[in-house]
């Protein structure tokens, strides 16, 4: 089970709670997306892992189901209870039950809208869009057994995303290069979600001064707005500044790793926490004999 303000989520009973779930499923895909009402129950529906999501009265809010051929699929919430974790919760319930299995990988077919939820859940796309039930979809995969390979540029906002969205209250950020992920609507977004909740939140930025004029403004002014939660130093060891690799980790045991900084290639590490040790312990390193950004202190970071 999965608490959370105001809902929690937990796995269903299929044949005891069948109604919640379809009753869920019917008005998101029947009644809002006119999708057939033939086509929203299936023969898989009874063979099927199923996640169920009430409020506090025990009302069915959202729902979800983990099928035999290792797909998420049927992830509905109901409109007035969309955007307050109810998706997020769903999704790593179900993600979980599939761990459980032992299974390498999950995938699923995501609406197209819903791509950049399901990517800065680390989710990465696979193949192009297509049509089911008349509405546009995209294959997405994660892995559960290792590491991801990461190769594409929308791969890395999504492994860049993925570890800012599961961040529990502690980001660590190596810079390196010119490229402009950081510059990205879903990552500044996650950023922003992240540096604005309610508990004490801490973002340490390791930026070498070459790279500086590389960083994005929409960053720096949320920096600059948020000078408690950001924190900003450059290497000056000589040995810290030959440092090539990029990286971004948090406190839950996620890592993205580039070993060339300034290319998008790398590996995404979820719920690794003995391989993110190993990363963060190396930032920690450098971060404890680097400065505060002489460039940066006009502007009050």
């Amino acid at each position: 089970m999965i608490p959370a303000v105001g809902f929690q989520v937990e796995i269903a009973d299929y044949a005891v709670q069948r109604e919640l779930l379809h009753s869920v499923r019917h008005a998101v895909f029947v009644d809002e997306q006119r999708v057939p009402a033939e086509l929203e129950i299936d023969d898989l529906d009874p063979l099927s892992v199923h996640a169920l999501a009430v409020d506090a009265e025990g009302h069915a809010i959202g729902a979800g189901r983990l099928t035999p051929d290792r797909r998420i699929g049927r992830m509905a919430v109901l409109a007035d209870w969309r955007s307050r974790g109810v998706g997020d919760a769903l999704l790593q319930t179900l993600v979980n039950a599939a761990k459980q299995r032992d299974w390498g990988e999950v995938s699923l077919h995501a609406q197209l809208h819903a791509r950049d939820f399901y990517a800065r859940n680390g989710f990465l796309t696979e193949g192009a869009p297509f049509e089911e039930a008349g509405i546009g979809h995209q294959t997405m995969r994660m892995r559960l057994d290792g590491a991801m390979r990461i190769e594409e540029r929308a791969h890395a906002i999504a492994a860049t995303a993925t570890v800012i969205h599961h961040a529990r209250r502690a980001l660590h950020v190596q810079l390196r290069g010119t490229d402009d992920l950081l510059a990205q609507p879903l990552i500044l977004s996650a950023l922003r979600r992240f540096a604005t909740a309610r508990h004490d939140k801490t973002v340490q930025l390791l930026v070498h001064e070459t790279d500086l004029p590389a960083l994005p403004e929409a960053l720096l002014a949320l920096a600059q707005r948020l000078p408690s939660v950001f924190q900003l130093r450059e290497p000056v060891d000589p040995m810290d500044c030959q440092v090539v690799s990029a990286a971004i980790s948090n406190d839950k045991g996620d890592c993205y790793f580039r070993p060339m900084g300034a290319r998008i290639e790398g590996e995404l590490w979820l719920d690794a926490s003995a391989r993110t040790r190993m990363q963060e312990e190396l930032f920690q390193r450098i971060w404890q004999r680097s400065r505060v950004c002489s460039a940066l202190r006009a502007l009050g970071i």
